[in-house]
């Protein structure tokens, strides 16, 4: 649970989810130099019956690392609604307006959030006569032909033990990059993207927009395990999707504890207004793919409303996990021993020496160490494989969750040494060398332009004036041109139609009798 205002959430192929599932388990990664425990991560796309429902409320992922290019700062990513279309227009993606996004930091272990940055939403409509996002090409976050804009303020909320201390206003309308409607619509996206990186005070720096998803896997797996067949794994079934991303990057002493105790557990919610005014927790995620394969659907919804201080309630799901016994009957491999304690320091806990802080209570949050500086050769498979930036001490965009997760919920840390992955070892796209660092989002004209346009047309002269309001030209007088042609253009879809009817009615009367 979250404080709510009141005012009136080419290796060897096995399994995709299967290693997100384990990585859903907590399995993580091993520790550095001793391969101790770890703490675990994956995906939560659409990971529960009721928030499945709701993708403006549904988070996808958290990241959180020291930044490689600043590393005297972190910086965190969390995700909302999955698999967006690039095309699905004219509606395109918006956060929710009813809606808190919570990123919270626990800096002394003890399960409870002492930071909370909310972000809450405000979306703008210039002209209320036309379907479209966007009425002409788009350059700039202010262009008047970018119908419909959203902009953010930023709360910080200072707690302890889940009371709120202090509340600070740390930005106001904050302006949102768009959907990537096309080329056409918005020739230079990029400079988009620049526009909506916004300076905070103290250092900090904020984004929200929409991305490419920077979750890479074979989510096929649903599919009983492949079906037994792993002969197609190894597509990224992700590719081509893009999320709504919130970004934030902040110098590591605004958020541990001291120098001494620089390691933050770290994960976000969304709370939900209802018809009284009241917020409502109804999504939450730290480990990727805990609720979508490690919890059972009776308790998938429960986890999505609880904290991570009660999750001694979800312990069983980790020391017996589902998982390794689906394996077994499918692939033969043997599933490791319960009860799973491994899973537990994995999944609860953090790795001993590395990002587990002192006194720990167990609870399933993103741990990471902000003392360890950034590798310039970074490793997919972190920790797993002696990086001790990476995975599972916090979650860059380029770790392989899936691959590092599987490979320890089959045994790799008592002594069942394996190479297991689903074959998708990196993202579709690369990442950005700065903040904020996740891929420029797919486009929804994917391929060539339309035809009879370039990237320096401009659409809104070759529409004329039809997208003025309804019987006005630029000027504001009646166009009389426009419902001309309207009314012609009428006139033949009516003859059209009723030709088409009198031919489909003869062929019926014909194919009948």
């Amino acid at each position: 649970m979250t404080p709510i205002s009141r005012t009136g959430a080419s290796r060897r192929t096995l399994a995709t989810l299967v290693c997100g599932a384990l990585a859903a388990g907590g399995l993580a990664a091993a520790g550095a130099t001793a391969l101790t425990p770890g703490a675990a991560s994956a995906s939560s796309h659409r990971e529960a019956p009721l928030i499945s429902g709701t993708p403006q409320y549904d988070n996808t992922d958290v990241y959180a690392f020291v930044s490689p290019d600043k590393p005297d700062t972190t910086t965190i990513v969390a995700n909302w609604i999955p698999f967006e279309e690039p095309a699905g227009g004219p509606n395109f993606y918006t956060f929710a307006d009813d809606a808190q996004y919570d990123i919270h930091i626990d800096n002394n272990g003890d399960a409870q959030g002492e930071l909370i940055y909310r972000y809450t939403f405000k979306t703008h409509r210039k002209n209320g006569n036309t379907f479209l996002y966007n009425t002409g090409p788009v350059t700039s976050l202010d262009d008047p032909d970018l119908n419909i804009t959203q902009t953010y303020d930023i709360e910080l909320l200072r707690l302890h033990n889940q009371r709120v201390v202090s509340r600070t206003k740390v930005a106001d309308d904050v302006p949102v990059a768009p959907s990537n409607v096309g080329k056409a619509s918005m020739p230079d996206y990029a400079k988009l993207r620049h526009h909506a990186i916004s300076k905070l005070a103290g250092g900090s720096t904020t984004f929200a927009g929409q991305a490419d998803d920077p979750f890479f896997l074979d989510l096929r797996v649903f599919d009983l395990l492949y079906g037994g067949n792993l002969s197609e794994v190894g597509r990224d079934t992700l590719k081509g999707y893009n999320v709504n991303s919130i970004a934030l990057q902040v110098p590591n002493d605004m958020i541990r504890e001291s120098e001494g105790q620089p390691i933050v557990g770290i994960w976000s919610t969304t709370q939900r207004r209802d018809a009284r005014g009241h917020y409502t927790q109804v999504s939450r995620l730290g480990m990727p793919l805990v609720n979508e394969v490690v919890n059972p659907q009776k308790d998938k919804d429960k986890f999505n409303a609880s904290a991570p201080w009660e999750d001694a309630q979800f312990l069983k799901n980790v020391t017996n996990p589902e998982l390794p016994k689906l394996i077994e009957g499918i692939y033969k491999i043997k599933a490791p021993a319960e009860p799973r304690n491994d899973l537990v320091d994995v999944f609860l806990k953090g790795v001993k020496g590395l990002n587990q802080p002192p006194h720990v209570r167990p609870a399933e949050e993103l741990r990471l160490n902000t003392s360890i500086k950034p590798t310039m050769h970074p490793k997919r498979l972190g920790v797993l494989d002696g990086d001790n930036a990476g995975f599972p001490n916090g979650r860059r965009l380029t770790d392989d969750v899936i691959d590092a997760s599987l490979q320890v919920v089959e045994g790799e840390l008592v002594g069942s040494k394996n190479d297991l992955g689903d074959a998708v070892d990196k993202n579709d796209k690369g990442f950005e060398k700065s903040f904020p660092y996740v891929a420029l989002p797919t486009s929804g004209s994917r391929g060539a332009l339309a035809k009879g346009t370039t990237s320096g047309t401009d659409v809104r002269s070759q529409l004329g004036d039809a997208l003025q309001p309804a019987g006005t030209d630029a000027g504001g007088k009646t166009d009389t041109m426009l419902i001309a042609g309207s009314a012609a253009a009428g006139a033949a879809g009516i003859l059209l139609i009723g030709s088409g009817l009198l031919w489909w009615r003869r062929r019926m009367y014909n194919r009948a009798y």
